[in-house]
């Protein structure tokens, strides 16, 4: 991986592909992409067109420019894959009096669940999304979508000379996701049902805080898609995937890597190991081995275990109860000779190649002292360890990593507010 790579993960780039774009990018003779953080497909019929998501709110504007040389007609339709605002945040700039939005059955529920925890979901996206996509101007305003047909199961509809076939796919990257398919021409979007990133590892249940998704529905999904036959691939990013052969050893590479994923935890959940060991136990097979650049093998194991066998790990009495262990911070830093102390031993752990144990540490050392120094400059270290050793692909792992640190810079800086 380059240097450049390393300091902009590969999805940063392809959520800002479209930055610099000034024409839409012909896909085929009849279908045309707006590179945007999800990207919005336009394609042309005999009578009339059809958009596949309508991009981000903000760039809902220059979407509709770059994809207005290539209109032919109305716009009939509007399929949104799923209830994410870059899918679906262009829709009152691109929508015609008579163009109907289609939507899966659990969109408009999705949907208004995002919109009832935004306070909460809002400044945790922006901690780890804020230093990628930059919207600019004032708080992000996301429109309510009234949708005019709702998809349970399958919907399908002509268009000129082509057929549509709109399959409800949900378990990607939200429950209420679609799969449009053009059976005729062998044409398959798939929005981000596989994640940002093809031919990765599947987020089921992301950092910034999401409806978990289950990791059998996923597959169920990924093979409905691999049962179509697909000759062209359009994800929600980056380029088409092209050829019959390949979609289909790619997608059978996805489905045995997850359901790997998947069985080596049920084995080591029935052999009576906690999730924290099957975590660093658990790897892909050489042969299995798929992109972590959105989610990653950890994540994977620890959203499956909670998934079968939900939040009380039958590790500690106190997870039962709302008192968490911070509560006695004082108290061991007081035990420990004060937070200095516990600094310097978490500075051995960081020396003796042990960031996580020296964070441990120090959670708790600035957990009774937010704003010691010792406790802070050991944990920018220990931060920065971490950062380095991550290679930089994953995206919400970076991006989290780099607010921490920033966050303790901030903290040791003669003005620095408290605790990183």
């Amino acid at each position: 991986m380059s240097a450049e790579e390393k300091k902009n993960p590969p999805l940063a780039g392809l959520v800002n592909a479209g930055q610099q774009q000034s024409e839409a990018v012909a896909i085929t003779d009849y279908i045309f992409m707006a590179k945007d953080i999800s990207n919005a497909y336009l394609v042309t019929t005999s009578d009339g067109d059809l958009l596949v998501n309508a991009g981000f709110p903000t760039s809902a504007e220059r979407n509709k420019a770059v994809l207005a040389p290539a209109r032919t007609g109305p716009l009939r339709y509007i399929v949104l894959t799923q209830s994410h605002p870059d899918h679906f945040g262009g829709v009152p700039a691109l929508k015609e009096p008579d163009t109907k939005v289609v939507v899966e059955r659990r969109y408009v529920e999705t949907a208004a669940w995002y919109e009832k925890l935004r306070p909460h979901g809002e400044p945790r996206s922006r901690k780890l999304w804020g230093g990628t996509v930059n919207t600019g101007g004032p708080p992000l305003e996301v429109p309510v979508i009234s949708p005019d047909i709702e998809v349970d199961r399958e919907y399908a509809f002509e268009l000129g000379e082509r057929r549509f076939e709109v399959i409800s796919t949900p378990g990607g990257e939200t429950l209420d996701s679609l799969t449009v398919w053009m059976p005729n021409e062998k044409v398959a979007f798939t929005g981000n049902l596989f994640g940002p990133v093809f031919l990765s590892m599947p987020f089921l249940n992301t950092i910034r805080g999401d409806k978990p998704r289950l990791v059998v529905r996923y597959l169920k999904s990924l093979d409905r898609v691999r049962q179509l036959g697909a000759e062209i691939l359009i994800t929600g990013h980056g380029d088409p995937i092209v050829g019959a052969e390949k979609i289909r050893a790619d997608l059978d590479k996805m489905y045995a890597a997850v359901s790997y994923i998947n069985e080596a935890t049920i084995a080591g959940m029935n052999a009576g190991k906690d999730v924290f060991t099957l975590m660093r136990e658990i790897r892909l097979p050489d042969h299995l081995k798929i992109g972590e650049f959105h989610g990653n093998v950890r994540w994977a194991v620890r959203a499956i275990y909670h998934e079968y066998t939900g939040w009380f790990l039958y590790d500690s009495t106190t997870s039962l109860y709302g008192v968490p262990r911070s509560s006695v911070d004082k108290d061991l830093v007081e035990l420990a000779g004060g937070a200095q102390i516990l600094a310097g031993r978490a500075r051995e752990k960081l020396n003796g190649g042990a960031p996580l144990e020296a964070l441990h540490l120090l959670d708790v050392a600035l957990g009774a002292e937010p704003s010691n120094s010792d406790a802070l400059a050991v944990k920018k270290d220990a931060l920065q360890r971490l950062l380095t050793e991550s290679g930089g692909a994953n995206l919400s792992e970076t991006m989290w990593l780099k607010s921490e640190i920033a966050a303790a810079e901030a903290a040791l800086s003669p003005n620095g507010a408290g605790a990183a």
